[in-house]
């Protein structure tokens, strides 16, 4: 069985949304960020990634594993916890003993990656499952068994208090939250969005009622800044983070941030929420904004890019002409950076939506 994580296992990145993956180049340097930010850890568990969802028995290619290895190296020299998101797609509707040989097969397989997180996620699938909760309950408690990693956390099928999940994934058993609570191991983490898929807030008296449902601190899975549902695909989410409060490290058992398709835009956002929780009662979200900016863009990209938040994150690219968006391409093309490559790359239409995103 998993060893109970520590109180203060603090925030960190999953990666985790569908759509355009990450460059295995800036997932490596977001081991500096996330050191540089006092951020704890970071998770692989791309959506997009075959072997972690859809064909979760297979084994990646060797370029694949190969990189995956580096990645793990990266982060453990960096001395960041490393993790894998490992997405169970509808296990439960044929959870026969061949099913169970090839899950055990495959945590074996993940065990030589050496994770210190293995998250266990069944979001974002049917749960119109008899005793889903006991058989989730069951297969995490067979993954304990055999994981070396020495935090798990699992993430519901029911996330989140919204009734879209229960539109799009079937409705959710009565009690589900408090039988998966009661069924699984306490030093198990759960995952929890909050309030709605992807939340504005999390007032305390919400946590605190999640909290008594589960039987433990929810695990907060933050979807801000992330931008690969059909809604939300045609923005880039830049501004800060807000209505987080510090005092979530002490309602919580951690926060984890899926970021945007766009990796190095999205460490404008995320250096804010570290902002936040270092500068507490102090924290100013614009001044924030303007330090993030500043600090990873340099100040002449930092100002285009504050200046043009209302383009990007208001109106979004649907909105634009194609006269503004060839001005705009202009522009950032002056600039010789990740950040700016990343904005021309979104106006010339290169993070298209994904529709196995189901979610808004």
């Amino acid at each position: 069985m998993v060893n109970q994580a520590p109180d203060d296992f603090g925030y960190g990145v999953i990666e985790g949304f569908f759509g355009r993956l990450w460059p295995w180049e800036a997932r490596q340097n977001y081991a500096r960020f996330l050191q540089e930010n006092g951020y704890q850890y970071y998770i692989y568990a791309p959506k997009n990634d075959p072997c972690l969802r859809t064909q979760w028995p297979a084994f990646w290619p060797l370029e694949t594993w190969t990189a995956l290895h580096q990645l793990g190296e990266v982060y453990h020299q960096a001395g960041l916890a490393w993790g894998i998101g490992l997405n169970l797609y509808e296990i439960y509707f044929n959870y026969d003993q061949q099913t169970r040989q090839q899950l055990i097969a495959k945590i074996k397989y993940l065990n030589q990656l050496k994770p210190d997180i293995l998250a266990i996620l069944f979001d974002d699938m049917r749960g119109d499952c008899d005793r889903i909760a006991q058989l989730q309950a069951e297969i995490t408690h067979l993954i304990a068994d055999l994981s070396i990693a020495s935090t798990l956390i699992i993430c519901p099928t029911y996330y989140s208090s919204s009734p879209i999940l229960d539109r799009l994934f079937g409705e959710r058993p009565p009690d589900y939250l408090e039988t998966l609570g009661q069924s699984i191991d306490p030093a198990v983490h759960i995952f929890w969005t909050g309030p709605e898929i992807c939340s504005n807030a999390y007032p305390l008296e919400h946590l605190q009622d999640i909290g008594q449902q589960l039987g433990r601190k929810p695990f907060i899975w933050d979807n801000y800044p992330v931008n690969d549902s059909a809604r939300m695909s045609p923005f880039l989410h830049l501004r800060a983070f807000e209505n987080r409060p510090y005092q979530m490290a002490e309602w919580t058992a951690g926060h984890a941030v899926n970021p945007m398709n766009q990796a190095y835009l999205s460490q404008i956002p995320l250096q804010t929420l570290a902002l936040s929780y270092q500068q507490q009662g102090d924290y100013q979200p614009s001044e924030a904004l303007q330090a993030a900016a500043q600090s990873l863009c340099g100040p002449d990209l930092a100002q285009r890019l504050i200046e043009d938040i209302p383009l990007f994150q208001d109106q979004g690219l649907n909105q634009l002409s194609s006269a503004t968006k060839a001005e705009l391409i202009q522009q950032y093309q002056a600039f010789s950076s990740p950040y700016a490559q990343e904005v021309c790359h979104w106006l010339q239409g290169e993070y298209p939506f994904d529709p196995d995103c189901l979610t808004n």
